[in-house]
């Protein structure tokens, strides 16, 4: 069986400034893996290019379909891209405005993405709503409830409802605990961990804490400069770190 994604020898420039330089990453099904690094890295620039948003100026991104066929990416029409993220991927922002619909009721926002999948009866999409505002700990009598009368935390959850209602295949997640408190994040990290496990689910999730990798991932993947550093099972990298940057990072952490 090959991987989920496979990205081999990724470049990308900006300018004078490398972004990516000849990165290659493997996603497995059901399998979690993490990129880490601080700000620069180059970890969202990864993401971008592998969920299809941002092309590489060289190497290649691999996605094998449900019936096990290889497709490059960025060779795909942009019609059957833009089906795949509505179907098999799904994308969780680190800012849960970006994935949300702030001018339709919470249901609507989880009903929006069913109804993409071809969901047409109205019942049947309302009552998996209020199932999966509950699985997400929000209130199901909120259903009709604006997105912008929510909390930050409260927003995220909608967010990762609407996002997993469909059982995406691969889910991307871009800090999707940044910016909350950090009560709130630990609430959030555990409902992620118990859902992916739950739906079994592939994720590439990008984040600048090592505690959420540690927590939530099988393989962890360490940049800098644009560059994959070093790279392995989560717990292997995090307490036998090899290369200095990776050293420097979890120091860091058990000092912090």
């Amino acid at each position: 069986m090959s991987p989920l994604l496979a990205a081999q020898g990724l470049g990308l420039r900006f300018g004078t400034v490398i972004a990516l330089d000849d990165v290659a990453v493997e996603i497995w099904p059901g399998e979690v893996v993490a990129i880490v690094g601080e700000s620069g890295s180059g970890k969202t620039t990864l993401l971008r290019v592998l969920s299809g948003m941002m092309p590489p100026q060289a190497g290649r991104v691999l996605y094998r379909d449900p019936e096990g066929g290889q497709h490059s990416l960025f060779d795909m029409p942009e019609i059957a891209l833009r089906r795949l993220h509505r179907s098999d991927w799904g994308f969780v922002y680190q800012n849960p405005r970006d994935g949300l619909r702030l001018g339709i009721s919470a249901g609507g926002n989880i009903g929006e993405r069913l109804m993409a999948a071809g969901h047409r009866n109205y019942g049947h999409i309302r009552a998996i709503a209020a199932e999966w505002l509950a699985r997400v700990e929000i209130d199901p009598g909120r259903i009709d409830t604006l997105p912008r009368n929510f909390s930050g935390g409260m927003q995220q959850r909608l967010q990762i409802a609407r996002t997993l209602v469909t059982s995406p295949r691969l889910v991307f997640m871009d800090e999707p605990t940044g910016g909350l408190d950090v009560s709130v994040q630990a609430r959030l990290l555990d409902m992620i961990r118990g859902l992916v496990a739950e739906l079994d689910l592939a994720v590439l999730l990008v984040t600048h804490d090592i505690s959420a990798a540690r927590l939530l991932a099988h393989r962890i993947v360490v940049m800098q400069q644009g560059r994959v550093v070093e790279a392995g099972l989560t717990d292997r990298v995090l307490d036998d770190p090899q290369h200095p940057y990776t050293q420097l990072l979890t120091t860091s952490v058990l000092s912090a």
